[in-house]
């Protein structure tokens, strides 16, 4: 029995050593590459992020606020004049975007969720900025049809080159049939003109019974969009398991609910099919799922070994990811940031080369990632 005791006990101090070995490298790991400040606290659930020329910040509050970031604190009160927004549930305030002129006329583009419980949609609106309030508040696009619940609207919004919106939307959840057909927003990414039109070079303009603003189709829940050169990457929910990064085309159809490589929630099978002629294949999948939330493409200089990786926010994981791309497609992973056990929802990198992030909590922050003292 002494022998038994002497052996369990060596056993135990073995594993307590191990344990306290991994927990002793994690930090230091993160304190040699990464350093994280907070730069903002006191946010109800921060949905965006976005960075002005004169070097202030705005950041959304799911609940329909706006706030601004400047010299490094934040303004104790919202923006005035922002639209009613349905908030419920997933449905809420997303996405804030500068113009590209910005400096010169003040015009941002919000995204969120117009209407009740029974009949909503997700909209965009143009307005300018004074510093204070908003004014001149436009919509210039809304999805058809309504739909009920408070679920899978999207909202990410991207600026392209060519002076277009892109915005990507979800399947309403409820209604994910309607993500394969073309007489509905729900399931697309839509790209629109600065005032709402629709560009003459959309894939289906001129079809008949089509949207003329779909540019992609078949998607579950798009939640980030980011440029790899010329190339349109995007990021999706799947249900249990099969989140997805695509490779966005015009007119091409991405294949939800036909094909997917996840489980409904209940654990049943959704569709038999992982592939299916004329849809496309995503170039990666997570599953389990790690439910991605922004998206952005590191191109600057305080980390020289991330350049040209993706960065993904991650909300169920709690977690960073870096993703290493070679030849246009994803190679390796890294994880980082689960040790602060806060829901990723937003990245950015920064005009100072520094990435920045919105955690996802009812008690939320805007946090900044710089390189260590390692």
């Amino acid at each position: 029995m002494a022998q038994d005791g002497l052996q369990r006990w060596v056993s135990g101090l073995r594993r307590w050593l191990v344990a306290g070995a991994c927990l002793v490298a994690a930090p230091l790991a993160l304190a040699q590459d990464v350093r994280v400040e907070t730069v903002a606290e006191g946010l109800e659930n921060p949905w965006s992020i976005a960075f002005l020329p004169d070097g202030r910040m705005l950041v959304t509050e799911h609940p329909g606020r706006l706030r601004v970031i400047e010299d490094g604190k934040l303004h104790e009160a919202p923006v005035e004049g922002l639209p009613p927004i349905f908030h419920s549930g997933q449905a809420g305030l997303f996405e804030v975007l500068p113009a590209r002129d910005f400096a010169e006329s003040g015009v941002l583009y919000l995204s969120f969720a117009h209407g009740d419980k029974d009949a909503n949609h997700t909209r965009i609106v143009r307005a300018v900025f004074d510093g204070r309030r908003l004014s001149d508040v436009t919509p210039i696009f809304t999805t058809q049809p309504a739909k009920s619940g408070d679920a899978h609207a999207g909202g990410r919004m991207l600026k392209l080159s060519d002076g277009t919106l892109l915005l990507g939307l979800g399947d309403g959840f409820f209604f994910r049939e309607e993500s394969q057909k073309l007489d509905s927003h729900m399931g697309t990414i839509v790209r629109i003109n600065a005032d709402g039109s629709v560009p003459r070079d959309n894939p289906f303009v001129g079809r008949e019974g089509v949207l003329p603003e779909i540019y992609s189709y078949g998607h579950r829940h798009v939640q980030g969009l980011v440029l790899d050169g010329d190339r349109l990457l995007s990021h999706e929910h799947g249900p249990r398991g099969g989140d997805e990064i695509n490779l966005v085309e015009p007119g091409m159809n991405y294949g939800w609910p036909v094909i997917t490589y996840g489980r409904d929630y209940s654990r049943a099978l959704i569709s038999p099919f992982t592939e299916r002629e004329g849809m496309e294949q995503p170039l990666l999948v997570w599953t389990p799922s790690i439910a991605p939330a922004g998206l952005a493409l590191y191109d600057g200089e305080l980390f020289p070994q991330w350049r040209g990786s993706l960065l993904v926010a991650a909300l169920a994981e709690k977690s960073l990811r870096r993703v290493e791309m070679s030849g246009g497609q994803p190679g390796r992973q890294h994880v980082l940031l689960e040790d602060l056990g806060e829901r990723m929802r937003d990245v950015r990198v920064g005009p100072d080369g520094a990435v920045y992030l919105a955690t996802d909590e009812k008690d939320g922050r805007v946090i900044r990632l710089v390189p260590g003292a390692g």
